[in-house]
């Protein structure tokens, strides 16, 4: 009877450690876009004759960043308002700071970045050139399908400069230039790929430098908010998309001229830290910005989004407004960012890992609840065989 109780005790306690442990408990639905983008309007992204179309990339078989990631639809705290309807396909509500998701839409919903591509672009240029590093584009550079800075063939631009053109009027004139300093195009989409893949952004894989839509192009709004948390915690990317005009310098045959951002939510949006626009014909319109206040620090990304009825940059502010409501009101985090795991070995074609994220840096995803559990069902094991032992040698001998 003892033994009974002691083993129903056992399976209670295992049955609570199923969530610690992170089983599904179903399996999720399909979600629009979960393997790839919808099919393209133009042919931008054929590949050359002779090539193959890459085929799209594996979904993870449990969702990246918690369960509720995997949720179709709009995702956001029980009890909690009802977010801003917007044009966008998918959408992603972070703090910047503890890395949670406090609201979301098809979150991992696989679409084309367009020029938020940009981003991951610029985070390798920041890990390989020095700022004071002076690039000459060629003339292959300075002639890009724009939108473009305006380089000049055989001109002198340091590479802190060339950042700020990257990020500020997403100069496809300056991505192609960082390519060329890089490696060329193709090892520069391979080392961009790397650098996605060590910061556990799954859904992505770039196939032009600038954004331009190319053979098997793809990302999520998931994976573009880890792009860029990590993106801020870089001084001078924080400083190029904070900026909002800069010069640039004459070059021969062409005379000094500014360049202003394109985030028309920088000086208008309370607290505004800066951010990225993107639209191709394919990729439609796509967005990521961040914000401070009161302490906080919030940013979206919207993916496949349309200016009407309502702006782009407006449908951002209503979210940004929404998302500093729930992490003012402390409700319960949908989700969360995994932690980068980026090293030198990473970037070369080594393995990486990822963690959840958090205020404290990496965590073991059992978590510390976990394993005392574990422990606990260890000891009443160890004690049940301890005491049935006793007992059976303090009992008469029936022979």
């Amino acid at each position: 009877m003892r033994r009974g109780l002691l083993l129903s005790l056992v399976l209670v306690v295992l049955s609570g450690l199923v969530p610690f442990a992170g089983t599904a408990t179903a399996a999720p639905a399909v979600c629009p876009d979960r393997t790839a983008p919808p099919p393209p309007v133009d042919t931008s992204e054929q590949p050359p004759p002779g090539v193959p179309a890459p085929a799209p990339l594996p979904v993870p078989t449990a969702p990246v960043g918690g369960a509720r990631m995997g949720e179709c639809g709009v995702v956001y705290p029980s009890g909690a308002a009802v977010p801003p309807e917007t044009t966008a396909a998918s959408w992603v509500l972070q703090d910047l700071d503890t890395g949670v998701v406090l609201a979301a839409k098809n979150p991992h919903a696989r679409e084309r970045p367009a020029s938020l591509i940009k981003t991951l672009l610029a985070l390798v240029v920041i890990r390989e050139l020095k700022p004071d590093q002076v690039l000459v584009p060629t003339a292959e550079d300075a002639n890009q399908e724009c939108t473009c800075v305006g380089l000049v063939a055989g001109g002198r631009y340091t590479v802190d400069l060339l950042l700020h053109g990257l990020l500020m009027h997403s100069g496809n004139d300056v991505a192609h230039t960082f390519a060329t300093a890089l490696g060329g195009v193709p090892a520069t989409v391979q080392k961009m790929n790397r650098l996605a893949a060590s910061l556990g952004a799954s859904d992505t894989r770039s196939a032009t430098p600038s954004g331009l839509d190319g053979p098997g192009m793809s990302a999520s709004a998931y994976d573009l908010s880890l792009i860029f948390n990590y993106g801020m915690k870089q001084p001078e990317f924080a400083a190029a998309i904070a900026t909002r005009a800069t010069q640039i310098p004459d070059q021969p045959g062409k005379p000094a001229f500014s360049i202003v951002n394109d985030n028309k939510l920088l000086g208008t949006y309370p607290g505004f830290l800066g951010g990225k626009t993107g639209f191709t014909d394919d990729a439609r319109h796509t967005y990521v910005g961040g914000a401070e206040q009161n302490g906080r620090r919030v940013a979206v990304v919207m993916m496949r989004t349309e200016q009407r009825p309502t702006p782009v940059v407006n449908q951002a502010r209503a979210l940004l407004d929404y998302g500093f409501t729930l992490a003012k009101t402390n409700t319960t985090p949908v989700g969360h960012l995994v932690s980068p795991t980026v090293s030198e070995e990473t970037e070369n074609g080594g393995t990486s890992g990822v963690t959840a994220a958090g205020s404290a840096g990496a965590k073991d995803p059992f978590g510390v609840t976990g394993w005392i559990l574990t422990l606990v069902v260890a000891l009443i094991i160890v004690a049940g065989f301890v005491i049935g032992h006793y007992r059976k040698k303090a009992q008469p001998s029936q022979d």
